[in-house]
């Protein structure tokens, strides 16, 4: 038998054997702090590699370069990433500081440039200050290791606007043994990722070919980072990166390689929740279930359109129920339906039972006072079924505040 548990505590990618990490202060921000700001993750040995990136036309110099990993044979040994610069929008000198980056992080980890993910996040438009950042990516590879203080240093290093860590470990016991997959992520602002600016790292210790990876990631992120709002900003650097090393010396089979897809889910997962609950300045995390859709397009439609209503997350923040906002964002979402079919209820999570709101055409008058008492919750639920066929779909949102426009009204 096995058995598949999410952990109450995690060290993000120390958690994995195999792996060492460690974070350093560059100063990229030209502040003159102490603050961690280069990452470094290290494999033992060659690692398969998968990864998913940005849809946006001004993706970044170092997403360029990480697509150029993967088809160099999808093995990697490192992954370098520094926070406080994006290096996005940055033309010819970008795409050269970022190999400058690839090769000085592949140095720190005796491997080849080509075996080396490069990723930033941060400001758009500013070129990297190459010898800070050199000088920290030399500091991170010093001391590598994999306890709980490397795991950490590792994930701090990439926030940015983010208050918080974000990391989730997870473990699968299975006859032929145990093995990790962990993560870590950042992400707080300019989140609406099309594979916020988020970039996601995970790593398993089971041994995977790159097809299985792909295969993997690609269906975790289709439900979980992809199926996340705060502002409605796609990014320009975008990236999320597994990399499996095999140091388990499990190969997962079977119903083993089903659970492996699971694992990598459930990390996703736990740190797109965390960024969504980290959103800059936000108060509430909404969870968005449309459901009775004619089909999976036309109920995504309705739940961003929903999601990233100015008006409807104004209200939100007012702990106001204001149903008709969200219908009114659903009709305007071009999905096929019968106004006269839709059924709008509010709960207090997904498992609680719903409280109607709207249905044949009518509202639930009678029920408002509790529907008021669920949307002043820090987390809730809002059900709606279209009434048009079998297909659903999950969004996770957040509301809008005064405070994320005083956040971001000045450089």
């Amino acid at each position: 038998m096995s058995e598949l548990r999410l952990q109450p505590r995690s060290s993000g990618i120390a958690d994995v054997a195999g792996f060492r990490l460690n974070g350093a202060a560059a100063d990229i921000r030209g502040k003159g702090d102490d603050r961690l700001d280069v990452a470094l993750i290290v494999s033992d040995a060659p690692a398969a590699s998968a990864g998913v990136f940005t849809r946006n036309a001004f993706a970044a110099a170092p997403v360029a370069l990480c697509r150029e990993v993967l088809r160099g044979g999808s093995r990697v040994r490192a992954v370098v990433a520094n926070s406080g610069n994006a290096n996005a929008c940055t033309g010819e000198r970008g795409h050269g500081d970022a190999e400058r980056m690839q090769a000085l992080a592949a140095e720190a980890a005796g491997c080849e440039a080509g075996e080396v993910f490069v990723c930033s996040t941060g400001r758009i438009g500013e070129a990297l200050p190459m010898d800070r950042l050199g000088r920290g990516i030399a500091l991170a590879g010093a001391d590598l290791g994999s306890t709980a203080t490397h795991g950490e240093r590792a994930a701090d290093a990439i926030l940015t606007s983010d208050t918080r860590r974000k990391v989730a470990t997870a473990r699968v016991m299975t006859a032929a043994g145990t093995f990790t997959v962990a993560g870590m992520a950042k992400g707080a602002g300019m989140i609406e990722p099309g594979m916020a600016t988020m970039l996601a790292f995970l790593a398993t210790d089971a041994m995977v070919a790159p097809g299985g990876l792909r295969k993997a990631l690609g269906d975790a992120v289709d439900t979980t980072f992809n199926a996340i709002t705060v502002d409605g900003d796609m990014s320009t650097n975008d990236t999320v990166l597994l990399l499996a090393n095999g140091a388990s010396g499990v190969r997962p089979a079977g119903g083993d390689l089903a659970r492996f897809r699971e694992a990598v889910r459930l990390v996703c997962d736990a740190l797109a929740e965390k960024i969504v609950g980290d959103g800059e300045k936000i108060t509430k995390v909404v969870e968005l279930l449309v459901g009775g859709a004619a089909s999976r397009a036309d109920a995504e439609a309705v739940a961003r359109a929903i999601g990233n209503s100015l008006l409807v997350k104004s209200s939100w923040y007012g702990n106001d129920p204001n149903w008709g906002r969200i219908l009114d964002a659903a009709g305007y979402a071009h999905a096929a339906f019968d106004p006269a079919r839709v059924a709008l209820a509010y709960a207090a999570s997904a498992k609680h039972k719903p409280v109607p709101v709207f249905a044949a055409g009518t509202a639930a008058a009678q029920n408002k006072p509790r529907w008021k008492k669920i949307v002043a919750r820090p987390r809730f639920t809002i059900r709606l079924d279209l009434g048009a066929g079998r297909h659903a779909y999950r969004l996770l949102s957040a509301d809008l505040t005064e405070g994320y426009v005083n956040f971001n009204k000045s450089e």
